[in-house]
């Protein structure tokens, strides 16, 4: 079986714990004064409308009372790997998704640690008694229904799905629930009278191949309880990367070569931060119609420079655009043929300037920015179309 644990409003819940004052408050964390962008909110701050990637301006006239405190990544990141260790008491099998949430496979620790639903209530109340924060468990065979079942049950959630419960549960929920159902698809397969999770099993596969293509069938093997995907271990990883599924179709190269640039940044933040290097570069590119396609490039040297990856990214989306210049849906960027890095690389200040040391200097600066002001907090200018329209019209 598998678990899904995700710390409830983790970063506004630090805050709440550790100021008792701001207990039953709107907390909202980043975006004072109006200015940058919300990085998390309490659920007290969420009843006035206010998520994460809303612009401060936008928050403050959402609730004027609220109250605003400044981001602290480092402690937050303290709290976070604390999670983990509790985590790692229960089971080796942890695949962490963020500083917040991982899945964990416990098939292998049942005669040490009791039933999952043991471990579940084990590992929350630990959380609980340890760190007195909350967080949400989900309980199944799959891993998107394990985080379907923790979502479901928030805040301060614990839901178990057994194997033979699997449709039962799926079925009455909305298409959106499915992993790679955003606003735009869920529009759609409204439009095609698919509006629960059962109206989509029980559709002949040859059928909804026809309508959607290759998504139909990943919709329909979803929806009828199907998903080989393991937990894989952080470590153990083939690859890193960053996907965006967009509220409404793009067509104009700016807006794509901003996505594109944003998520090169991102990937390449999280490809430094595990002391990894790439070798292949990969685009995502999914058409108006759901049509799905990729490019890859590998490197002669691998990397984990982003204007390298960015540059590379640039060239595949040409190559795309050129090829397929219908609206897209959604980008992403993946790096693969994963190696490990030497030490972190330390800044030279008195050394030769040359171009790459330029940009490896670069690379250390914003990954040390946005540890302690948040991943908002700096960014290049190509990407600057993208953050603002990622803020006015955030996902889901």
């Amino acid at each position: 079986m598998i678990l899904h644990v995700d710390m409830d409003a983790f970063y506004a819940s630090i805050e709440q714990r550790d100021r008792p004052e701001l207990r039953g408050r709107p907390v909202v964390v980043g975006g004072s004064q109006g200015r940058g962008v919300v990085t998390a909110a309490s659920y007290e701050a969420r009843e006035y409308g206010i998520h994460s990637a809303m612009p401060g301006s936008r928050a403050i006239k959402l609730c004027p009372h609220a109250d605003f405190v400044r981001g602290r990544l480092d402690h937050y990141a303290s709290v976070g790997r604390a999670v983990r260790e509790i985590f790692h008491r229960f089971t080796p099998v942890v695949q962490p998704l963020s500083l917040d949430e991982a899945f964990l496979d416990v098939s292998g620790t049942i005669r040490l640690h009791g039933s999952p639903r043991e471990i579940g209530i084990n590992i929350r109340e630990t959380i609980r008694r340890e760190l007195d924060l909350p967080a949400s468990v989900g309980i199944a065979p799959l891993k998107f229904v394990a985080k379907i079942a923790s979502d479901i049950g928030k805040p301060n959630g614990f839901v178990e799905v057994e194997a033979d419960g699997v449709r039962e549960f799926l079925d009455p929920l909305p298409v959106s629930r499915l992993w790679g159902v955003g606003k735009v698809g869920q529009t759609k397969l409204q439009r095609l009278g698919y509006r629960t999770i059962a109206d989509l099993s029980v559709k002949d596969l040859d059928a909804l191949k026809s309508q959607l293509g290759h998504w139909g069938e990943h919709l329909w093997n979803l929806a009828n309880g199907i998903d080989r995907r393991r937990v894989v271990v952080d470590h153990l990883a083939k690859g890193i990367g960053h996907e965006r599924t967009f509220a409404e179709d793009l067509s104009d190269i700016e807006s794509l070569n901003a996505v594109v640039s944003y998520l090169s940044e991102q990937t390449a933040r999280r490809l430094r931060r595990a002391r990894r290097l790439a070798s292949t570069i990969t685009l995502k590119y999914r058409r108006e119609d759901f049509q799905t396609f990729s490019r890859a490039r590998k490197l002669s040297t691998p990397t984990d420079s982003t204007l390298e990856i960015l540059q590379v990214s640039e060239a595949l989306l040409l190559e795309m655009r050129s090829r397929e210049p219908r609206s897209v849906r959604l980008l992403g960027i993946s790096l693969g043929g994963l190696t490990d890095s030497d030490a972190p690389k330390q800044l030279n200040l008195f050394g030769e300037e040359t171009g790459e040391n330029a940009s490896s200097k670069v690379d250390t600066l914003s990954d040390q920015i946005a540890s302690k002001l948040g991943k908002h907090s700096v960014y290049r200018a190509s990407s600057h179309q993208w953050i603002d329209r990622k803020n006015d019209k955030p996902k889901g």
